[in-house]
């Protein structure tokens, strides 16, 4: 390999790195000392353009670990401020990230293709730049499995081993990410010019965001508040998913909050096994601010942030501007409600739209709190009962007495609709998981990968959470939690 520019087969369109001049430092990744491809996401590699029939692996680790020049690529490090755990920082920027191309894809949709793991940048404050294995299986293994489970969200195109040591409590192997998102515009982007009051800036960042991803919005006077109102409309949607799967981001900083209403940033994220609205796994998250059932008015409380930078921009009168904002802001708790609900409609199987949906849903909440109940189990379980097998979902209380009182109230409502059992139960068993990223497996698999090379275990993983609603025999391992007596779960930010 040299370092002459590379034809990757990308449909190269750099609109970042053409209409937004001073919002990043253009950068190259190191060059990995011996770049290996661990895993490759065929399907998503030949969908971006990349010409995986003509490239060997070799070349393809090498271009997707970041040295290789790219023939069209314009590869830079983005620009962007943030608040962590409530605290601002005015400079955060891509540290060890990397944007290495904007292409068009064979969809003729816009897509990033982007790097973690690549080595230092202008942004990287002290940190060495680089990755370790097992995050970056972590996020790859995450991202699919979430795509599977039909959440907007960041893919995984790649896992790359660079042929180096990273120091990470220890000697660990080094690895870059490559993954995949309509953008990697965040909150924290606008924050970034919004804290040094370049207000020119803003509206430059805002008028790309709408144009990339809001356009029916170009041609509206209210523009600027209707991209507020867009955003939380997508922060909404997606934050009512995490919440029907038992997702646990762990890390919902502004910076992590993406405008495409995208998952981004697998770091401490996992999923509950049992109901608890207060579980948190990351290490950091001391005060549980990041909990489960917090993560709606985290991102209620990250909007207004974005809301605050666009204020110049929503109106002229500076109070104006705030009543204004205030309104898009407090709609979003009735907005995710209204897809929370719509969501857990479906879980129960409920076909039609009633007064007292709601409050059956939270009562099924109510009556797992505290019994150690397995969230998706339970779910999963209500299909076989409207077929008259209720052990199976009884079982997973203590108190199975709490089940049956919920359980009389949800099959008088259910016999209020003329759908079949079977017609309800396999629509039922189409949004209720029974294979989900089980944090002791993600352990185990991570482990036999960093540990000893066996990457069996990963491969194995990454196939069952491919179709997690299709029950499979062999599998029911994966679709159980953790041994009795575990020890409770722990995540890292894994930088």
């Amino acid at each position: 390999m040299n370092d002459q520019y590379i034809d990757a087969g990308f449909n190269h369109n750099n609109s970042y790195a053409e209409q937004l001049n001073g919002f990043y430092v253009p950068f190259s990744g190191d060059k990995a000392p011996a770049p290996k491809l661990i895993k490759l996401n065929t399907e998503l590699a030949k969908v971006t353009g990349l010409d995986i029939d003509k490239l060997d692996p070799t070349m393809i680790a090498a271009i997707l670990s970041g040295g290789i020049p790219i023939k069209g690529a314009a590869p830079l490090a983005q620009a962007y401020a943030g608040h962590q755990f409530g605290g601002f920082s005015p400079q955060l920027g891509d540290g060890r990230a990397l944007l290495l191309a904007e292409v068009i894809d064979t969809n003729g949709t816009r897509r990033d293709v982007h790097l973690k793991g690549s080595g230092r940048t202008t942004f990287s404050r002290g940190g060495d730049g680089k990755a370790a294995l097992g995050p970056v299986l972590r996020e790859y293994l995450l991202g699919e499995a979430m795509h599977a489970l039909n959440v907007p969200t960041t893919r995984a195109l790649a896992a790359v081993t660079t042929g180096e040591k990273v120091m990470r409590e220890g000697l660990k192997t080094g690895a870059v990410l490559a993954r995949v998102a309509s953008s990697h515009l965040r909150v924290g982007t606008f924050e970034y010019y919004a804290a040094q009051g370049q207000t020119h800036k803003v509206k430059q960042l805002a008028d790309y965001a709408i144009d990339r991803h809001y356009p029916e919005l170009k041609d509206s006077d209210s523009r600027y508040l209707g991209l507020v109102r867009a955003v939380a409309d997508k922060q909404a949607a997606l934050i009512a998913k995490w919440m029907h799967i038992g997702f646990v981001h762990g890390v919902m900083n502004t910076d992590n909050m993406t405008i495409s209403g995208e998952t981004i940033d697998y770091g401490p994220c996992a999923f509950i096994d049992f109901y608890d609205p207060s579980a948190v796994f990351s290490s950091i998250d001391r005060q549980g601010r990041y909990a489960f059932a917090n993560q709606s008015s985290i991102a209620q409380w990250n909007l207004a942030r974005l809301a605050e930078t666009l204020l110049p921009l929503i109106d002229e009168d500076s109070n104006t501007a705030v009543t204004l904002a205030t309104e898009e802001i407090k709609a979003f708790t009735q907005t995710f409600e209204g897809y929370w609900l719509q969501g857990m409609r479906d879980k129960l199987g409920l076909m039609t739209e009633q007064d007292d949906d709601r409050a059956l849903a939270i009562e099924l909440f109510s009556s797992m709190e505290g019994q150690q109940v397995d969230f998706t189990l339970l779910f999963r379980s209500l299909s076989a009962v409207l077929r008259g097998q209720t052990d199976a979902a009884r079982q997973l209380y203590h108190s199975p007495q709490l089940f049956d009182e919920w359980q009389d109230k949800w099959l008088k409502r259910v016999a209020t609709e003329s759908v079949t059992a079977e017609e309800r139960a396999a629509a039922m068993n189409e949004v209720n998981p029974l294979y989900i990223p089980r944090n002791h497996k993600v352990e185990e698999a991570l482990q036999a990968a960093e540990e000893a090379g066996n990457y069996e275990p990963f491969e194995t993983l990454m196939a069952v959470l491919a179709q997690p609603f299709t029950e499979r025999d062999g599998l029911e391992e994966f679709a159980l939690p953790a041994p009795a007596g575990s020890a409770p779960y722990r995540t890292f930010c894994g930088t």
